[in-house]
């Protein structure tokens, strides 16, 4: 009995083994093809930084993963993304991120300044802001990474770049208001006898000041200045706009009206192509206490001769 059941049993299981043996030809629904209906797996794709975040970190040339957070803009925080951006050719393709000075990072410095202005609502350079660049890290270069951040930092004073200010809410359109606090105006300095800036407080321009901002004067090929003699260039553009912006001749006469202050960039974003210069009316023997702002010849007589 026990054979004949073993004997059944084995027979059964070999006539199963058959049917499933044909049904490997094409049972209904089925056409053989293993592959032909799976959906592709998507290329692995890296960390690519938010457009309009604000993160409480310091401001750093080349932003790591880990280091990454967001937070709300309406907390305090230190940097804003206005843009980010990709690297284009040639320096995409290159073994590393672009070097400082280099082409590729001048052109990122370039976009930067463009979408800064547009994402703040007016000419950055007019007001308490510096812009940066943040690039990938060596190692998520190496992984494919090639997106670039603009960051925007407001700072307390304008002098050597100020320090970076903590602050509170977007500085998205923030210059679109003209009477904006971030917008560059009237100043109180106070030079050495060596004729370099010690302190420049922002005042007020009905209080008592000595000097005014009359606007960005651009050094286009001229080098960044390190010595006395390569300050002319500058002092002579930032003349043309102080002539036009109190509405006085711009003749021999104007030295004797009015002193300048000519404040570029450092000389790291010069070597990535700022060459945006601030320019600053300045008299010395007398304290103003309103605009100059198209006052003319009496607001702005020859002092000296």
């Amino acid at each position: 009995m026990r054979l004949r059941l073993r004997t059944r049993l084995g027979i059964s299981a070999m006539s199963i083994a058959l049917v499933l043996l044909a049904g490997c030809g094409n049972p209904r629904g089925v056409d053989g093809d293993l592959t032909n209906d799976w959906t592709p797996i998507a290329a692995p794709t890296g960390f690519v930084p938010e457009t309009g975040t604000c993160h409480l970190a310091n401001f750093a040339a080349a932003g790591p993963r880990g280091t990454y957070e967001e937070i709300d803009c309406k907390l305090k925080h230190r940097t804003e993304t206005v843009y980010v951006g990709r690297y284009p050719d040639p320096a995409a393709e290159a073994d590393a991120p672009p070097a400082d000075g280099s082409a590729g990072a001048r052109e990122a410095y370039r976009t930067c300044d463009q979408k800064t202005t547009a994402y703040v609502g007016g000419q950055w350079r007019t007001a308490r802001l510096w812009v940066g660049v943040t690039r990938p890290t060596a190692a998520a270069w190496t992984g494919g990474a090639r997106w670039f951040r603009c960051e925007v930092l407001e700072i307390s004073t304008i002098e050597d770049d100020g320090g970076l200010v903590m602050r509170v809410g977007s500085l998205r359109d923030a210059l679109r208001d003209r009477t904006s606090p971030l917008r560059l105006a009237c100043y109180a300095i106070e030079m050495d006898a060596a004729g370099a800036i010690t302190t420049m407080p922002a005042t007020p321009c009905a209080a008592g000041h000595n000097a005014e901002f009359v606007g960005i004067w651009y050094a286009d090929d001229l080098p960044y200045p390190t010595q006395d003699k390569e300050w002319g260039p500058f002092h002579a553009g930032c003349r043309n706009l102080i002539a036009a912006y109190v509405d006085v001749p711009n003749d021999a006469d104007l030295q004797f009206r009015t002193g300048v202050v000519s404040l570029p960039g450092g000389a790291d974003v010069w070597a990535l192509g700022d060459r945006g210069v601030r320019c600053y009316l300045w008299v010395d023997a007398a304290t103003l206490t309103s605009s100059l702002k198209g006052k003319g010849v009496q607001a702005l007589p020859v002092q000296f001769k």
